[in-house]
């Protein structure tokens, strides 16, 4: 494996032509591997020796950043590839801080990653969490073939809101793009939170403190959309039932009910001309609670990744 680090040194500019880190798997004796991995500062790629059984043969990265978060200004960017047939997560090992801004400056991350024939690449960090006033802007482009398999985890929470801070951050802004061969676009989402004159995001949100966003792309990954959409309709049916009062035609007058948001919320659909994606939007009002339905919905890549996601979490 060949495997760069530079720790010293500035934040990256956009203007630099290598990206902050690289990484790259490959097929090393039938087994996926790690052939080349390098970070710069503010990033640091860890690859563990073994996650999981040594069966599963899957490749996991640490993505993390000096400090423990991304500072007002810091650029990072990273170029993934997966070769044919490998397999690999990228996690990180707690929740992505970014810190607050200094005057306009915008801290962005941008990940762009190649995943190759019957190749699985899972990206199922922890959420982000933007303190007051930070800026925050990130991008990720996945470029997939036909039989590629692709998992998506992406979110963010209202900031520190055990502490009192509560959607206090100037804006958030997170792109997602897979694309198929010649760069046809298959899924293209955006989300956007800006404060405004009229409406703060606070306002907005409501009692809600978390938002995110799952993408199960691929025909390894078909059962589990299945099941993930089949439970989410029927939970969304039995939360989102209006509530009923007692008595019969000749009851007296029932009393107005208050209807009472649930904690979380949950849909999904899907994408691609025959359906070969689908995306998951969720919001919910503790991040334990969304930890939870990660952990159950995600737990059947277990046998791929060696060990399920968020199981430690």
């Amino acid at each position: 494996m060949e495997l760069d680090a530079v720790a010293d040194g500035g934040p990256a500019t956009a203007a630099e032509a290598t990206p902050t880190g690289v990484v790259r798997v490959e097929k090393v004796r039938g087994r996926s591997a790690v052939t080349r991995c390098f970070a710069k500062y503010p990033l640091k790629i860890i690859v563990p020796s073994k996650v999981g059984p040594a069966s599963s043969g899957a490749v996991w990265l640490y993505v993390l950043t000096y400090g423990g978060g991304i500072v007002s200004g810091d650029k990072i960017s990273c170029a993934v590839t997966v070769g044919d047939g490998c397999t690999a997560a990228m996690t990180t090992q707690a929740s992505t801080k970014v810190y607050k801004a200094v005057g306009s400056k915008c801290s962005e991350q941008v990940l762009e990653a190649t995943v190759g024939k019957d190749a699985l690449l899972a990206v199922i960090p922890d959420p982000v969490t933007c303190f007051s006033t930070a800026r925050y802007y990130q991008k990720q482009v996945f470029h997939v073939s036909g039989d590629s398999n692709l998992v998506i985890v992406d979110w963010f929470t209202s900031g520190r809101y055990e502490s009192g801070e509560k959607w206090d951050f100037n804006s958030y802004k997170s792109v997602n793009h897979i694309l198929l061969e010649e760069y046809q676009p298959l899924f293209i989402d955006s989300v956007l939170l800006e404060q405004g004159s009229d409406c703060t995001i606070a306002e907005r949100m409501q009692e809600y403190n978390v938002v995110a966003m799952v993408v199960l792309l691929g025909p390894k990954l078909k059962h589990i959309q299945d099941q993930m959409q089949d439970e989410v309709k029927n939970m969304m049916s039995v939360q989102l039932r209006p509530p009923t009062s007692g008595g019969g035609r000749y009851a007296a007058r029932p009393q107005a009910v208050q209807p009472q948001s649930p904690p979380l919320v949950a849909s999904c659909s899907p994408f691609g001309r025959t359906g070969t994606g689908m995306v998951a939007r969720i919001v919910a009002v503790s991040t334990e609670s969304v930890y939870t339905f990660l952990r159950h919905h995600l737990a059947a890549l277990e046998p791929f990744l060696g060990v399920a996601p968020y199981s430690s979490s």
